[in-house]
């Protein structure tokens, strides 16, 4: 049955394919939790694979407890199993199906090989792509990731909706944590209050690969460049800025928003922090619609920020990726081999969608601030997700 949230998962599929067709494979190896959570709509938390041959259907290959829980939940019928309970070995049943989806003859396989700077992207490993190329050695391989790469950049609307619940289930996080703090608690308390209203609201994972909720208090909201920040059993006192960046997920879509807190009394340097961080990030968002670039944006935000003396806080970049289960891409500043991983000159267009993303960091004054907060490209400018409002709450 449609409804609001609903994917086109055929028509995925189908563009998916043209482009196979295009770059002449027969069949595509999916081992990243991108693709899976992209072509399966299915939550894959171990080792899985997807095979998508150039006509039919995908195959899903999980562990084996977990093969009956994937098939129930996905729109796929063919989910298999592998391990050591009666499955067969991973790579083995692997090797036969794409056997079975060849039409004789050399073939060109699409596998998924890349580097990333976040640990279960799920790219194929050295042992797997030598085992895979003795077991066929007939077939050559190519690295084909920008095919999902590409596609998967710009949302339909049933995505879209995804990402629009999510966020509002992150703005019920904080709503909680601004109803319930107090002075004293942990950081891994507040993180608690949080968690608890988002899963309330329908969140099916805290996500995130850096501990969950992030929660920072007094100097660790000011490492240098920002770090991640898994919340602590450090309790938070008078005086001090806390950062709260909660993540939920609504049907594989991925909330990620970062909300700063003044706890009184607040000193006058703080303020002063806290009226650069705000000027900042609405000039950011500002910033955002097609046509642009994170290198312009960087420019510009770094020039203007360099005038006004407190470029030495911010970050120069503003913006990472955002997909389902999992960053989908990361734009980055730094140029790099991989055309969807990190690309300064990479141009903005309508129905992108990406988290921006800024650091503000005073290492000397023990204050430092983060907004994160999904958006999507629209016709003008950019949507933002989250309602939570920019500015830094103080809290007396």
């Amino acid at each position: 049955m449609m409804d609001e949230y609903s994917i086109d998962h055929q028509r995925r599929l189908k563009r998916i394919q043209q482009k196979m067709e295009e770059w002449n494979l027969a069949v595509y190896l999916g081992s990243r939790l991108r693709t899976l959570s992209y072509v399966g709509d299915v939550f894959c938390p171990w080792r899985s694979f997807i095979i998508i041959p150039q006509e039919g259907e995908p195959i899903i290959y999980t562990f084996i407890i977990d093969a009956e829980r994937v098939r129930d939940e996905s729109w796929l019928d063919d989910v298999r199993g592998f391990g050591p309970l009666g499955g067969g070995h991973q790579l083995d049943v692997l090797t036969d199906a794409i056997t079975d989806c060849l039409t004789g003859g050399k073939a060109k396989i699409g596998v998924e090989l890349g580097l990333s700077n976040y640990l279960p992207e799920g790219y194929l490993t050295t042992e797997e792509y030598n085992y895979l190329t003795k077991k066929l050695p007939y077939a050559e391989f190519i690295n084909s990731i920008d095919i999902i790469d590409e596609i998967s950049m710009f949302k339909e609307s049933g995505e879209i909706n995804r990402f629009r619940k999510a966020s509002e289930i992150v703005d019920l996080g904080h709503k909680a944590v601004l109803e319930g703090l107090e002075i004293g608690m942990t950081e891994t308390e507040i993180a608690g209050l949080a968690d608890y209203a988002m899963r309330k609201a329908g969140s099916e994972w805290a996500w995130s690969f850096t501990g969950g909720n992030e929660i920072a208090s007094g100097y660790r909201t000011s490492y240098p460049m920002g770090a991640c920040t898994p919340a602590t059993r450090r309790p938070i006192y008078a005086g001090e800025p806390l950062m709260v960046d909660l993540h939920a997920m609504y049907k594989l879509a991925l909330g990620d928003h970062a909300h700063n807190y003044l706890i009184s009394p607040v000193s006058r340097t703080q303020k002063m922090h806290a009226k650069y961080f705000l000027e900042t990030i609405t000039r950011v968002l500002d910033l955002y619609a097609p046509g642009m670039t994170p290198a312009e944006i960087a420019d510009n935000i770094m020039d203007w920020a360099d005038l006004r003396g407190f470029a030495q806080y911010l970050v120069p970049g503003f913006e990472h990726g955002i997909g389902l289960m999992g960053d989908e891409w990361r734009i980055g500043m730094n140029d790099g081999p991989l055309p969807y991983w990190t690309n300064p000159d990479h141009i903005y267009k309508e129905n992108m969608m990406l988290i921006c993303a800024m650091q503000y960091m005073a290492p000397e004054d023990h204050v430092g601030f983060r907004y994160e907060g999904p958006i999507v490209i629209t016709k003008k400018g950019c949507e933002v997700l989250p309602k939570t409002p920019l500015e830094v709450t103080v809290l007396s």
